[in-house]
């Protein structure tokens, strides 16, 4: 029976809407651990309820100014004091043996890092095919969604997230953490059946089909117009809400 420590940290800013699923969904997963869960939400500035909401439900709330989902995790992180820090996005929900799922990984000597994976909340032709080819990229490149899970001893030892990004702080981390695996012989390991449900709200705002119709674009700016790109990132990933 593992009793390993979890800290649960959920970036959030004006997650008043989605936030009460998650937790609902966390206290599942927490009711099937024999361990003990710490939930804290990093909350990134929100001017609506979520750092009330969070409270009343008995999590822990890391105030973090710095508009940046990198700086909001780092936040969340400083406050924890499990053994084991896992990230989830505050409109996701996970899967109830999440963290029976975490235990077993990283009780393994070969495991530095993993993520749980994600589905969509709902399905479209557009959605369907949005995942049919964003999987194939992330398998190939050996890193995934959902629920993010290492050591907080390795997570310090890679520097946590990178503030000055303000997207693809997660994908930067991921491959932190496996390049340091590779130095001690262990590797990036994915849960079976136990991947988190995420929001499809940029799909319901921008249409089923934006995703795939604006990869090109961003590619081209990344290469070519970086403040342009810029401008981009804040408007999808900041001011959304």
């Amino acid at each position: 029976m593992n009793t390993t420590r979890i800290s649960i940290i959920m970036p959030a800013y004006n997650e008043a809407a989605h936030l009460p699923a998650l937790l609902d969904s966390i206290d599942v997963a927490r009711a099937r651990y024999a361990g003990d869960v710490e939930a804290i939400v990093a909350d990134n500035g929100s001017t609506d309820a979520t750092a009330a909401i969070a409270r009343e439900r008995g999590c822990v709330v890391a105030p973090v100014e710095k508009r940046a989902i990198a700086a909001a995790r780092n936040g969340g992180a400083a406050l924890a004091t499990g053994e084991v820090l896992a990230f989830i996005d505050s409109d996701s929900r996970i899967h109830r043996e999440t963290f029976n799922a975490i235990a077993q990984a990283l009780a393994r000597p070969d495991v530095i890092v993993g993520a749980t994976g994600v589905v969509p909340s709902r399905w479209s032709a557009g959605i369907w095919t949005t995942w049919a080819v964003m999987t194939p990229m992330t398998w190939l490149a050996g890193v995934d969604a959902g629920v993010v899970f290492c050591r907080r001893a390795d997570f310090h030892a890679v520097g946590g997230y990178d503030e000055n990004l303000l997207c693809a702080e997660d994908v930067k981390f991921l491959f932190a953490m496996k390049k340091f695996g590779r130095t001690r012989g262990m590797r990036f390991h994915r849960p079976a059946s136990v991947r988190a449900i995420t929001s499809t709200r940029k799909f319901d705002k921008l249409g089923d089909w934006h995703f795939l119709l604006q990869m090109p674009v961003v590619g081209w700016r990344v290469l070519f117009n970086a403040k342009k790109n810029e401008e981009y990132v804040k408007r999808y990933w900041y001011e959304d809400r």
